[in-house]
Parts: structure tokens; sequence; C-alpha cells
């Protein structure tokens, strides 16, 4: 659906690939290295790009919930996190933020 967030989905592959490209920017932002960093589940929200929200479990029964924007091909742009939330526990729903 354009514009609204799809529903939960299982985390993929592709969608651990995404989060890996963006762990780097997320360890720079929190000034911490992550040990694990597994992506759990994600929902996907098509705007002028995508806009992926991804549950990850960053070990000892913590999560956190990136948001990470990827541009539309021709723009020839790297993914980038946009924003993310931590201090999440594995029942927290992965809503919009």
């Amino acid at each position: 659906m354009c514009g609204g967030p799809s529903a939960t989905m299982p985390a993929t592959a592709e969608t651990q690939e995404i989060a890996n490209k963006v762990k780097s920017q997320l360890e720079e932002k929190e000034n911490q290295k992550f040990d694990v960093f597994k992506a759990v589940s994600f929902r996907r929200q098509l705007v002028a790009g995508t806009n992926f929200f991804i549950k990850v479990d960053v070990g000892e029964d913590k999560y956190v919930h990136l948001r990470v924007f990827e541009p539309l091909p021709h723009e020839n742009k790297p993914l980038t996190l946009h924003s993310y939330q931590t201090n999440k526990e594995k029942h927290d729903e992965l809503a919009y933020f």
C-alpha cells in the first residue's frame, strides 16, 4: 500500500542485509558496538523511495527499532539510518516513528 506501512513480517535475508548496511551508522550515533545484530521483523512503507522499519535483536534481551530510508534506484544514493529507537523489548510493536 502506497503511503501506509505494511503489516509486520518476519525478517528476510534482504532485511538483514539492510540492517547490516546501517549498523555502523547506529554504532556511531550510540557510541557503542553491537556484537549481536539480528533482524527479527520488519515493515515497509513506499514513499518517494522506501522506508524500512526493522526490529533488531542486539543481545541480552534488548532490541532496537530502525527506520532506514532506501532512495529510488535512479537517485544512486546509499541507504541511510533515518531514525531509531533504543531500549525496546521483544514484545514491543514495530510501529511508525
